[in-house]
């Protein structure tokens, strides 16, 4: 049992950085890999969330429209953006097992960008709150929600 557990964490643990890396590398067509078939990925400030207000950065709360944002950073918005440049820093904050197979994670964040070779500047700081599910072939994200502290310092193109 304890191995197993130890296994399961690990296995978060290389989620949580495989995540960060695909972003980072913007290694778009892999980021879709990290989710489960029944998946969602959520961006809302926490100001929404504790007003009640549903308006979201980004709502993805299926596959189709995880796979659809791929498409639309590769294809719709290719040429019609400023790209941008992310350095993911996450840190574990908390891992509760929910049931065999999967785990309710949480990680505070912070989002660096860099625009044009020039100077690097704070993109982003907050939480993710996770649902992770353990398989044979590895973890993948049930769930994202990406809660963020406040206001980006630009606009978001890119998941955080």
């Amino acid at each position: 049992m304890i191995t197993e557990t130890v296994n399961d964490i690990r296995a978060v643990d290389d989620l949580l950085g495989r995540y960060a890396r695909i972003l980072d590398e913007q290694n778009w067509e892999h980021w879709p890999d990290l989710f489960a078939e029944e998946c969602s990925y959520t961006v809302h400030t926490l100001d929404n969330i504790q007003r009640g207000l549903p308006l979201a950065y980004m709502c993805d709360d299926n596959r189709a429209r995880v796979l659809d944002r791929v498409k639309f950073i590769t294809e719709v918005w290719a040429g019609t953006i400023e790209p941008y440049r992310t350095r993911h820093i996450a840190h574990r904050t908390l891992t509760e097992q929910l049931d065999g197979t999967r785990w309710s994670v949480q990680s505070n964040f912070h989002v660096s960008f860099t625009e044009n070779d020039s100077l690097s500047g704070l993109l982003a700081t907050g939480y993710y709150e996770d649902v992770v599910e353990i398989a044979p072939d590895g973890a993948r994200f049930v769930s994202r929600a990406v809660r963020l502290d406040s206001m980006p310092a630009r606009y978001l193109v890119y998941p955080l």
